[in-house]
């Protein structure tokens, strides 16, 4: 990959992945508010707030950034599987992903439920949805700028077979 498309790429990830972030703390202050507010009017709106943030925000962003950040590590040398923390990002990235699109159809429905004119201080919220999906953001974002050592069997068995080829290249006479 050459530099100038990693940088786009990167650029790409790093501006998706953020605003996944901030939109699922947009998302949790709306669902602080339903939940904890006794104004029908400011519940109603939280509720349909938070089903256009997760249909229209929040899904596209989270999907946009496991895809470019699995295009992304393929293309440099940290790899998809050669390094630990890459490896639990992808997971933790999937699996906010996967709770988040099963969850978008119950948000969906407390939206449509606010709206149908019923009284919306009674719905459930996804506060711990909410909650959960923060921390598995953060931590993601944690090991993004930390960068923990150890490589996988695969990293490690990729390291040895590129030193090989490096001394192999050193020991051909040069004519």
């Amino acid at each position: 990959m050459s530099p100038g498309l990693r940088k786009v790429l990167l650029t790409t990830h790093i501006t998706t992945s953020v605003g996944w972030l901030g939109a699922v703390v947009a998302y949790l202050a709306l669902d602080i508010t339903a939940t904890a507010s006794q104004d029908v009017q400011t519940v109603r709106a939280a509720y349909l707030a938070m089903g256009v943030i997760v249909t229209y925000v929040i899904v596209p962003l989270a999907l946009a950034s496991a895809l470019i950040g699995i295009v992304n590590s393929l293309g440099t040398p940290w790899g998809l599987f050669r390094h630990y923390w890459v490896l639990v990002k992808l997971l933790l990235t999937v699996f906010a992903a996967i709770v988040l699109l099963i969850e978008a159809s119950t948000v969906s429905y407390l939206a449509r439920a606010a709206a149908s004119g019923a009284d919306p201080r009674q719905l459930p919220g996804t506060l711990l949805h909410s909650i959960g999906g923060s921390v598995v953001l953060l931590l993601v974002l944690i090991l993004s700028v930390h960068k923990p050592r150890g490589v996988t069997r695969y990293g490690w068995r990729r390291q040895q077979e590129q030193r090989r080829q490096q001394r192999e290249r050193r020991q051909v006479p040069v004519r």
